[in-house]
């Protein structure tokens, strides 16, 4: 027998339903393609190496609607997927840490007969317990470090002198590149990799799975995250001269440390990471077309965050570095993300300029598949389904705000901490600069955030930094998050 109660709370009113409802029609199948450091600018094109992704620019410009203004929330890795399966903000509350929220998307769309399904080859989402919230759940095993199955009889080679990579010391008191290198034997072929064999399994699961209606497909992708091993003929793509040691991962520090050439070659290998996505994902999209689903189905390209390849002089997207004393916004080459959307029946080839944050996505998804789900927690994120239709919407939210978990310690904001950014379709404002002086740039002028002009708009930096603090109260945020800011 189905009960009902009616939930109300300060941002979402609906009725919730205690098992699943049958509905008149069958709701869309929802296919949600997540690749972890995806930069935006991979696919629209401003960086000094474009990276070559005919599918996602095929995507973009035939059939999907872009959000121009997209810009992660909390950050990094877990805390914004926490976001997106949430629909709540997470960094005010906590950083790092397992899945414990009540909101699960999965779980929700479990109410109205969805069945879900993850695959992923990025290893924290299993250790942070994120599979256990769906009906079935897959790993690649091997990323970056992950030492699932020991080969003693093969020494573990040396990849890059420690000085040019992240700090840190592992099994073996080995780096992470060591390890990741070692675990996947060398690998040098392309059906070796990461993106291939992903795609491998989310092609093989939407051919096993496509006769069944309503399903989630969360498919999450760790590259382009580091370490950068694609295979060393594509790098030569993008830096045909260079006959040094491969760079095949940051130091999450000073650019500067790397010299020219070096840079230059890491960049390379990011790029070359980030075809590999592009191809995989087309191949994603390929059987999508062979099975008709693209008639029944949303389907959604994103990522978590960007990464900084020179710019700020840092390569990285935290100090992670016994070298580098600076604090780390979120400047716009790790917040500003890509977001693409295609859903049945709405006309693509298009860009919404509204802001949004992945918060927004699973109230929009509800919405776009029109179920009526009050979670357990209320929703911080909103609805952009309108905007999506093409309807007029007003904005979101005045502005969009990434940041981490901060907290003082001993009275102090710790000397690398990542430090949160502001952004508005023309401003972005750190409250906390790299060494603590508050910073302003105008990204109409200077996308990439490189020129401070706080000095200039005083009372734009005053206003802002109210709409922080102002967000924060409004959200229910605890007191020491608030306090970080009050004194800056």
């Amino acid at each position: 027998m189905t009960t009902q109660r009616k939930l109300t709370g300060p941002e979402y009113t609906a009725t919730r339903y205690d098992t699943p409802t049958p509905l008149t029609a069958t709701p869309p199948n929802i296919i949600l393609i997540n690749s972890d450091t995806y930069r935006y600018d991979n696919l629209f094109k401003r960086a000094a190496l474009p990276v070559h992704t005919p599918n996602l620019d095929a995507f973009a410009s035939e059939r999907a609607v872009s959000m121009s203004h997209f810009y992660t929330g909390s950050f990094p890795t877990i805390p914004e997927r926490t976001d997106l399966i949430s629909g709540r903000y997470s960094w005010p509350w906590y950083g790092w840490r397992s899945l414990i929220q009540e909101n699960k998307m999965p779980k929700l769309l479990n109410q109205h007969a969805y069945v879900t399904q993850l695959l992923c080859d990025c290893p924290h989402l299993f250790n942070s317990n994120f599979h256990q919230t769906f009906n079935g759940a897959y790993q690649v095993r091997g990323q970056e470090g992950d030492t699932y199955f020991l080969r003693m009889n093969d020494p573990i080679q040396k990849m890059m002198p420690r000085e040019k990579t992240r700090t840190g010391h592992h099994f073996q008191d080995k780096n992470l590149v060591d390890l990741h290198r070692w675990m996947n034997r060398y690998w040098v072929c392309e059906e070796e990799s990461f993106p291939y064999r992903t795609a491998a399994q989310a092609v093989r699961w939407l051919e096993e799975n496509y006769t069944y209606s309503p399903f989630l497909l969360w498919v999450d992708f760790f590259d382009p995250h580091e370490p950068w091993d694609p295979p060393e003929y594509m790098v030569k793509k993008y830096d045909p001269d260079y006959d040094g040691i491969p760079m095949l991962h940051p130091n999450y520090g000073k650019a500067s440390d790397y010299t020219a050439e070096e840079l230059h070659n890491l960049r390379a290998h990011y790029c070359a990471e980030a075809e590999l996505i592009d191809r995989w994902v087309g191949r994603i999209f390929e059987k999508i077309d062979d099975l008709g689903l693209w008639e029944n189905s949303i389907v959604i390209f994103t990522t978590d965050h960007g990464m900084s390849l020179g710019e700020h002089d840092r390569t990285g997207k935290s100090n992670i570095n016994d070298s580098d004393d600076r604090r780390w916004p979120l400047y716009p080459e790790i917040a500003h993300i890509p977001f693409l959307i295609v859903v049945p029946g709405m006309s693509g080839a298009r860009e919404v300029e509204l802001l949004a944050q992945p918060a927004d996505i699973l109230p929009t998804l509800l919405d776009l598949a029109g179920l009526d789900i009050t979670p357990p927690d209320p929703f911080h994120g909103h609805s952009f389904a309108p905007a999506l239709r093409g309807e007029a919407q007003p904005p979101l939210r005045e502005v969009a705000i990434c940041a981490s978990h901060l907290r003082k310690y001993e009275g102090a904001i710790p000397a690398t901490a990542v430090t949160p950014v502001l952004y508005t379709k023309q401003w972005a404002y750190a409250p906390i600069g790299p060494y603590s002086v508050r910073e302003l740039y105008d990204l109409s002028r200077d996308p990439y955030a490189e020129t401070n002009c706080a000095a200039e708009h005083p009372n734009i930096v005053e206003t802002l930094h109210t709409c922080l603090i102002e967000w924060l109260r409004n959200i229910n945020a605890p007191e020491e998050a608030i306090e970080v800011f009050t004194e800056t």
